[in-house]
C-alpha cells in the first residue's frame, strides 16, 4: 500500500506492507495535517505520518480514528479518561507509532467512532481536532450563559468557537491575526472581543496569546490552555494573580460527564454545520502531493486552515 512517512524535514510517499497485528483495519478516506505532525519532523520521526485519521471500518461503517493510545485496563481508561492512560503518553502516532495517512490503518476497535448522517467522509478528518477542541472548553466548564473569548483563530481556536456556541454560550469573541480569519469566524457566528470573559480558551500557543488570554478574561475567570507551548514561554502570572484566574490546561480529548465520546460530540456538531467544513479546510490533496501538502501546511499561505491529504 502507499503511505507517507516522515523523511525529516520533508515526507515521501512510499510502498509498504499493509499494517498487521491485532486491531481492525479501516480503509483511508482523510487524514489532515497538523502542527503537531510538523513538529514531529522537525523531531526527527521517520514514522508514517498522520493522527487526524477518517475512513470505512471493514463493514462498511464510515468511521473517525481517536488516535490516543490507551490500554484498555488502567483506572483513567475505566473512567473514559484515556488522554491519562500512561501508554497515550509512550504510543504517539505518526512520532513513536505509525500514523495514519496511508491507505490502510489498522486500530483498536474502541478507537473506532461511527460517523453521523450528514457528515461527509472526506470532511471527518475534522472530527479529531474537533475533538480537542471540545475537551477545551469541556476543561473550561462552557455552558449555556458562559461569555466565551478564543485567543488563536487557526483550526483549533476556531472548531473551539464552534464548539463553545454549541455548548450555549451566548456569545464567543475571536481574538485573529488575519483578515480572512477575522472574515471566517464571523461566517461562523463569532463576534470580536468586547469586556471581559468568563472562559478564555488559549489556542495560539504563543507567549503573547497567553497573555491576551488572561487580559480578556474576568476576575475569577477561568483560561483553559489547548496550545503547546515551548519550555521557555514566559507565564503571565502576576496578571493571573491579581484576578485569581483559574488556568484548566487541555490534553487530547476523553468522554464528558455523561460517558458520551467528545469525538461523537465534535462529529455531531460538523454533520450539522457543514459550513464548518467548508469553511475550514482550504486546502486537499491526493496521497502523492503529500510533499506539497506538508509545505503548505508549513508555510500556511493567507487564507490556509486545515490542509486535509486523501489517500
Amino acid at each position: 500500500m502507499r503511505a507517507v512517512r516522515c523523511a525529516p524535514p520533508g515526507v515521501e510517499v512510499v510502498e509498504t506492507e499493509v499494517p498487521h497485528g491485532e486491531g481492525e483495519l479501516v480503509q483511508v478516506a482523510a487524514v489532515g495535517i497538523c502542527g503537531s505532525d510538523l513538529r514531529y519532523l522537525r523531531r526527527g520521526s521517520t514514522q508514517i505520518a498522520g493522527h487526524e485519521i477518517a475512513g470505512t471500518a471493514v463493514d462498511g461503517t464510515p468511521v473517525a480514528v481517536e488516535a490516543t493510545a490507551r490500554c484498555g485496563n488502567c483506572e483513567w481508561c475505566a473512567a473514559g479518561r484515556h488522554n491519562m492512560c500512561r501508554r497515550a503518553g509512550r504510543d504517539i502516532v505518526g512520532l513513536t507509532v505509525p500514523g495514519g495517512m496511508a491507505e490502510r490503518f489498522r486500530a483498536p476497535a474502541s478507537a473506532l467512532v461511527p460517523l453521523p448522517a450528514g457528515l461527509a467522509l472526506g470532511d471527518a478528518a475534522l472530527v479529531e481536532p474537533g475533538a480537542v477542541s471540545w475537551h477545551a472548553c469541556s476543561r473550561g466548564e462552557v455552558g449555556p450563559g458562559t461569555r466565551v473569548a478564543v485567543v488563536g483563530a487557526g483550526t483549533i481556536g476556531m472548531l473551539a468557537a464552534a464548539a463553545a456556541l454549541r455548548m450555549g454560550a451566548p456569545e464567543v469573541a475571536l481574538v485573529a491575526r488575519h483578515p480572512y480569519q477575522v472574515e471566517a469566524g464571523e461566517r461562523l457566528g463569532m463576534t470580536r472581543p468586547s469586556g471581559l470573559y468568563d472562559v478564555v480558551v488559549e489556542a495560539s500557543g504563543s507567549e503573547s496569546g497567553l497573555s491576551r488570554a488572561v487580559e480578556l478574561a474576568r476576575p475569577l475567570g477561568t483560561v483553559s490552555t489547548v496550545g503547546v507551548y515551548l519550555p521557555d514561554v514566559g507565564w503571565p502570572y502576576m496578571a493571573a494573580f491579581l484576578k485569581e484566574v483559574r488556568f484548566a490546561p487541555s490534553m487530547g480529548y476523553a468522554q464528558d460527564a455523561a460517558g458520551t465520546r467528545e469525538f461523537a460530540h465534535s462529529a455531531q456538531l460538523l454533520a450539522d454545520r457543514p459550513e464548518i467544513a467548508r469553511t475550514l479546510i482550504s486546502h486537499r490533496f491526493g496521497i502523492e502531493e503529500a510533499a506539497r501538502a506538508f509545505e503548505v501546511a508549513a508555510s500556511r499561505p493567507p487564507g490556509t486552515f486545515k490542509v486535509v491529504v486523501h489517500p
